[in-house]
């Protein structure tokens, strides 16, 4: 398996089948490509904020695929002409033949479209499995307890963690959350795409290899990729 970050919380996960989570390309400044790039089988969202819903109707349309999404942002999402796969948390469903987990996040999940800003669920996870491997994508998300769940149920080999802070979990909070569920690789996201949220993956790195036996902090530059 493949996992290509291409900046903020956006990243490519590609083995038999490729997907996008939170594809926000369009104004991000740190994404290394554009939407026209992208060749996928599904796209998945977490949540319905801009910088992580971004160019996914537009992805899909290109791709004649579906977007995953929470139940009331799938609703939104299927007014706009795109399939729109809507399921809710603790639910698994296949899509484009991938094991697609919806699990907790906490933080807020508005969406702001032609109506204003309208509310669009709850935000969300996704633990995401092909292959015989599995990536747990946090979303948008403090620290909460049941991520410990989250490690025990799904055993994820590969955690994408937000480190920014202000929106989300800052370091400390973010090496707790790797020590609850223990994963063999941990990738910081969520960081120094805007000034508010600038944080130092370097010190993520340090104190979450130091606290939590056996894990490995890869820190990718947007572009990069890892294989497991």
């Amino acid at each position: 398996m493949k996992i290509r970050w291409l900046g903020h919380a956006c990243f490519l996960v590609e083995n038999k089948r490729k997907i996008i989570i939170d594809p926000f390309l369009t104004g991000n400044p740190l994404a290394p490509v554009k939407p026209s790039d992208v060749g996928v089988d599904a796209v998945l969202v977490t949540h319905g904020h801009g910088d992580h819903l971004g160019d996914a109707v537009e992805i899909a349309r290109n791709n004649d695929c579906p977007v995953v999404a929470i139940h009331e942002l799938s609703r939104i999402l299927g007014e706009q002409g795109i399939e729109a796969v809507g399921m809710n948390i603790g639910g698994t469903a296949t899509v484009s033949d991938v094991a697609v987990t919806m699990v907790k996040a906490f933080h807020s999940a508005d969406y702001e479209g032609e109506r204003g800003i309208i509310s669009a669920g709850d935000p969300a996870g996704f633990v995401v499995e092909m292959d015989g491997k599995r990536v747990y994508h946090c979303g948008d998300t403090d620290v909460f307890l049941d991520m410990e769940l989250i490690g025990e149920l799904y055993s994820p080999n590969v955690m994408l963690v937000p480190i920014g802070g202000w929106y989300t979990m800052g370091v400390k909070e973010a090496v707790k959350a790797v020590e609850l569920v223990k994963p063999e690789i941990a990738i910081p996201m969520h960081y120094n795409t805007f000034p508010v949220i600038e944080a130092d993956p370097e010190e993520f790195k340090k104190e979450a290899e130091n606290r939590v036996e056996g894990v490995r902090v890869v820190i990718l530059k947007p572009g990069e990729h890892v294989e497991i």
